[in-house]
């Protein structure tokens, strides 16, 4: 395969998928990032979701002798199981029914360079088996054909879930694993690099007023910084993007003075209704029925002003049928008003 020609340099790229931040934990992620490059051998990129790990992927890619070859990502868990091995192996005309032509894999894409595979452990035993032949002896069929064919690809993986107790319970290959672990990257989470969110949390602010066109650069107060580094982050990096950029867009730049984190908080948000249970957890079809019904009553009472013989009406009921519903659930409407 020839070589691709990008406009951009291998140094050009790099920058491109810089990552911020000056914390001990994240340089030394870094520095293990940068040393797995350069050795020609699978990679497996640990992290919780939205810690970075497709970024740190392209680094990998950019930073090896492959720079310039193609780089093809896959994510795992986008397809469904019977079609994740026609993406990733390719398929022959026939093979199918809808496989009207030959179509190639992300591996035959991605011959010479780097296969980024997302979302690995959400692949099933015979696509792992599959992976662990083309890792060992770089061979592999397209779905219904029988040519082997030979390629030379570096598979970068990446999961979000313990790969070595999905093993124990015998959810992923033992062997799989032990070939994709040459190198295993953990990518610390944000609430472990604290220290990087004031630096993160700036750079978004002000990519965010350069896109919004706003003249003035957004500084965070105190009490809104000290909101983004009292916060867990369960999202990570990108929840902090995310909420950074909406308090700059509501705020329309300049001084930020507060944090929006949640942009479902509202004074008007719809709440859930309550599923009643009793002690062993089970629901109580009855219970909630009745609840239901006097809830009705009670806001149609409201509407009517407490007018028994209208609010009946607009309830398609019969006086005697409405009181009859008041004493059986209880509803005094003296009292109750």
């Amino acid at each position: 395969m020839k070589r691709l020609s990008h406009r951009k340099s291998q140094a050009e790229l790099i920058e491109s998928y810089r990552m911020l931040g000056e914390s001990e934990p994240f340089l030394s992620c870094l520095e293990q990032v940068s040393r797995a490059a350069r050795v020609n051998r699978p990679v497996l990129v640990v992290g919780e979701r939205g810690t970075g790990k497709e970024l740190v992927a392209a680094r990998i890619h950019y930073l090896s002798d492959r720079w310039d070859q193609p780089r093809v990502t896959v994510n795992c868990a986008a397809f469904a199981p019977d079609l994740l091995e026609s993406e990733i192996f390719g398929h022959e005309r026939g093979a199918f029914t809808g496989a009207d032509r030959t179509k190639m894999g992300r591996f035959e894409l991605a011959h010479g360079g780097s296969l980024f595979m997302d979302e690995l452990a959400q692949s099933t035993k015979p696509l792992q088996e599959k992976l662990l032949r083309i890792l060992e002896y770089g061979e592999f069929e397209r779905v219904g054909g029988t040519d082997t064919m030979k390629l030379d690809v570096r598979v970068i993986a990446a999961t979000h879930e313990d790969l070595p107790t999905l093993v124990t319970n015998g959810e992923f290959r033992a062997d799989l694993l032990d070939r994709l672990s040459f190198e295993v990257i953990t990518i610390p989470p944000l609430r472990e690099r604290a220290d990087d969110i004031p630096l993160l949390a700036l750079v978004f602010a002000r990519r965010m007023a350069v896109e919004l066109g706003l003249k003035d650069p957004p500084e965070f107060t105190q009490d809104a910084m000290n909101t983004l580094l009292s916060y867990s982050w369960p999202g990570n990096i990108r929840e902090l993007k995310n909420a950074v950029e909406r308090s700059v867009f509501r705020l329309n730049g300049g001084l930020i003075d507060q944090v929006f984190l949640d942009p479902f908080a509202s004074p008007y948000r719809v709440s859930p209704p309550e599923k009643p249970t009793d002690l062993e957890g089970k629901m109580d079809l009855n219970k909630q029925l009745a609840d239901t019904e006097r809830r009705w009553i009670l806001e149609a009472l409201t509407r009517n002003r407490y007018h028994q013989r209208k609010t009946a009406e607009s309830l398609s009921l019969s006086y005697h049928q409405f009181r009859r519903c008041l004493a059986r659930l209880g509803i005094d409407p003296k009292s109750d008003q």
